[in-house]
């Protein structure tokens, strides 16, 4: 089982690795020298609100006593799966200098409540710091380098781990869902969509 947040040494084992991985399959003298034109803040922010967004409609279609259940004793709950999305988005972040919210303890926020309303309220706060922290880098921090993590890690490489390990999360939610014969509320909506597109012909 995971610990609550992500090790130094592990996430640095990832960032090293991926590195290492797009350093050795890099051409040694690429002819196109024109700037890309995708913009890893922009979509780490939209991906960001997208898992966010997805995580509370799921947080909230849970009936409240489902929220310690866990699909065996060795894992996560519920509320444990929310609050670790929201608790990685701190500690991911600071590897890279933000700093967390006063009185965050990484070793107990997964386990701080199993109130519906309160881990609504802790993924969106926990979304608006890791907007902020986005927002406030420039194109230049992407690419500034993390010696600590890795030869050749940056900064970008934190916020695409943070991005991957949300969407991880997310499927992980998903699931615990379908074992409860919860249909998630946008697959749900998609359904209703469906069925009115058909019926309408």
């Amino acid at each position: 089982m995971k610990t609550p947040i992500l090790s130094s040494l592990c996430l640095a084992c990832l960032l090293n690795a991926s590195a290492v991985a797009t350093h050795a399959q890099a051409p040694a003298s690429p002819s196109d020298t024109t700037a890309p034109s995708y913009d890893m803040k922009a979509q780490a922010l939209i991906d960001m609100e997208g898992v966010n967004k997805k995580c509370v409609e799921l947080a909230q279609a849970l009936p409240s006593d489902k929220l310690t259940w866990r699909p065996s004793p060795d894992t996560r709950s519920f509320a444990e799966v929310f609050l670790h999305v929201a608790g990685e988005r701190y500690g991911i972040l600071s590897m890279m200098g933000a700093t967390p919210p006063a009185g965050f303890k990484a070793s107990e926020y997964e386990k701080s409540t199993t109130e519906k309303d309160r881990i609504v309220e802790d993924l969106n706060q926990s979304l608006d710091f890791t907007t902020k922290t986005i927002n406030g880098m420039s194109n230049a921090d992407f690419a500034k380098l993390l010696p600590k993590l890795g030869p050749q890690a940056n900064e970008g490489d934190v916020v695409y781990i943070l991005v991957a390990d949300a969407h991880e999360h997310l499927g992980q939610l998903v699931a615990y869902a379908r074992q409860n014969g919860i249909v998630p509320p946008w697959t749900l909506e998609a359904q209703k969509k469906k069925a009115a597109a058909t019926a309408g012909k």
